[in-house]
């Protein structure tokens, strides 16, 4: 039951920091180079609500082992949002 809880958690808070986003611009790297524009926050942000409504049904059916199975899933498009907002590694243009 604790890996729902950690799910509808996370889900939750990058559901609202992807809601959250596209509503503003964004920056150079965020546009040009990943291309995350407002369609694309939206999106995540829509996946984000669709996992968290799947670990509360996890959570009310006390399906443990669904809960691990959806957090696994969800980690990775966790991980993909939130390794989306860093540079990389830094070239020298001259």
């Amino acid at each position: 039951m604790l890996y729902g809880a950690i799910g509808l958690a996370c889900s939750a808070c990058v559901a609202g920091v992807a809601a959250w986003r596209s509503r503003s611009a964004g920056g150079y790297y965020d546009r040009g180079v990943y291309g995350l524009d407002a369609r694309a926050h939206r999106r995540y942000a829509s996946i984000s609500l669709a996992f968290a409504v799947f670990f509360a049904a996890m959570l009310v059916l006390h399906a443990v082992t669904a809960g691990i199975v959806g957090l696994a899933l969800y980690a990775l498009v966790a991980v993909f949002y939130a390794t989306s907002f860093l540079r990389g590694a830094s070239d020298f243009d001259e």
